[in-house]
């Protein structure tokens, strides 16, 4: 971690130095989360400035499959399943062990259709049904009908561009400028713009939407060791400096250790299949060609399963109705694994098991079993029979996998109104926080779909907030 006061000058600098830039809100980050602080932020007249430490915008929402979880009665029921905000909290708190803040979680639920309609509004597209996700326990996510998280950013830039927001990319933050180092209100950020060092003013607050440390091998390792040796589906842009650089000025932390992983690229391989997005219609194999978890757990069950297997890389198996159902970006991802010989379509499972290196007849003993629970709506590793459906119908599909870090649960300290708690359980004036960068919000183990509906939900709360000065 930084040192404390590494990311601010003292009081006296701050008083004597100039400001080069000038600005009403300014949001650290230009994924889901700060496109959306600074759109709200824009639509209630402020003039907003986003810094981008990268040299393009979107961060992870943009490689994002897109899965956006929100209790839809209309949809849902249309689909035959009954949901509730009270139902989804329900489920995200006893996903997350009971350790996320009820609060936060009730906020998030009863307000991600609110966020979701937001998103139409602005022209992004769903798809007419939802569907469980990987790791969603419950067949509530949405998925936008333009490939993985590309329609979000599309839309959110389009609009901060017409509403006339500034997003300064290869800007990385150096810092966060408070009138005392662990006292007063934030009044703006030291960055980087272009190489040259700048002192940007935020006369109503700063906004912190730089995602987590997914990407940063040394500071996961400390909290998890175990994340130490595993690839990341993260953007290298994902490395927590702005979650030192808000300690520095008084911030408190939360669930740092909580590290969350899926199916990523095995180290060494040049590409990441993902034919695990729609939990009905996979099953995971090892290398002795068998199952070894029922698919349908949490993601830090899958996780825990897949780390305990003799070998680290296993396999996520597809029938050709897995593959039809599949959304567009996880099926762009495919293709370029099985293109690079990291995947395979095969006519038969005889030729399927020798491309993946198992014993062909017991994994056609393990699909067999597994569609006789189909059958009989038994599963014998427990999975339930309503995410279960035959492997039958060729062609066959089989991608290498094994686990990478993708989501870092734990960060900032906020409240409802996203603002930013100090190490006293008190608020920082004028600095907000939201997405991947907080922490509170889904606990030990976050649902899958939940992080697209916290990025947009907090992140237009967090944008609210600083143009009220709340």
């Amino acid at each position: 971690m930084a040192a404390l006061g590494s990311g601010a000058a003292n009081a006296a600098q701050r008083k004597s130095s100039r400001w080069t830039q000038s600005c009403d809100v300014v949001v650290v980050g230009a994924g889901g989360a700060g496109l959306a602080a600074a759109v709200t932020a824009a639509e209630a007249g402020k003039k907003v400035l986003v810094l981008e430490k990268l040299g393009i915008i979107g961060g992870n929402t943009i490689i994002s499959g897109g899965g956006y979880n929100a209790a839809d009665p209309v949809l849902q029921k249309k689909l035959g399943v009954e949901d509730s905000p009270a139902k989804h909290a329900q489920q995200t708190l006893a996903a997350g062990d009971g350790r996320a803040n009820p609060q936060l979680v009730n906020e998030l639920t009863s307000h991600a259709l609110e966020s979701l309609h937001w998103l139409e509004s602005l022209g992004v597209k769903f798809k007419p049904y939802v569907y469980q996700i990987y790791g969603g326990l419950y067949p509530r996510a949405h998925v936008p009908e333009k490939a993985a998280g590309m329609a979000y950013i599309e839309a959110l830039s389009a609009r901060a561009e017409k509403l006339g927001v500034k997003i300064i990319t290869n800007a990385p933050v150096t810092g966060i400028v408070r009138e005392k180092e662990l006292s007063g209100r934030v009044l703006g950020v030291e960055a980087k713009v272009n190489g040259r060092p700048e002192r940007i003013e935020a006369r109503c607050g700063v906004v912190i939407a730089s995602g987590g440390f997914g990407a940063n091998v040394a500071k996961r390792s400390i909290y998890d060791p175990r994340m130490r040796n595993l690839t990341t589906t993260n953007q290298p842009g994902a490395t927590g400096e702005m979650i030192d650089y808000a300690e520095d000025v008084g911030a408190q932390t939360v669930g740092m250790d909580y590290i969350q992983c899926i199916p990523g690229a095995p180290l060494g391989d040049k590409t990441r299949s993902a034919f695990f997005n729609v939990v009905k219609r996979f099953i995971f194999v090892n290398k002795a060609g068998k199952r070894f978890v029922a698919e349908d757990r949490r993601r830090d069950v899958l996780r825990d399963a897949f780390l305990a297997q003799p070998d680290p890389v296993s396999f996520v198996v597809i029938d050709s109705q897995g593959w039809d159902e599949m959304p567009g970006g996880p099926k762009l991802r495919c293709e370029a694994s099985i293109k690079a010989g990291e995947a395979w379509k095969c006519q038969t499972l005889d030729e399927l098991a020798q491309k993946m290196g198992v014993p062909v007849d017991v994994f056609k003993k393990t699909v067999a079993e597994y569609n006789r629970g189909v059958d009989e709506k038994k599963d014998a590793l427990g999975r339930s029979p309503t995410v279960m459906t035959k492997l039958e119908k060729a062609p066959f599909y089989a991608g290498r996998a094994s686990m990478a870090v993708h989501h870092t649960m734990g960060g900032i300290l906020i409240d409802v109104k996203a603002r930013v708690i100090d190490r006293r359980l008190r608020v920082i004036p004028g600095l907000y926080a939201a997405g991947e960068t907080t922490g509170g919000i889904h606990g030990t183990n976050r649902v899958g779909g939940n992080a697209i509906a916290d990025i947009f939900t907090f992140g237009r709360i967090a944008g609210r907030s600083a143009a009220t000065k709340a």
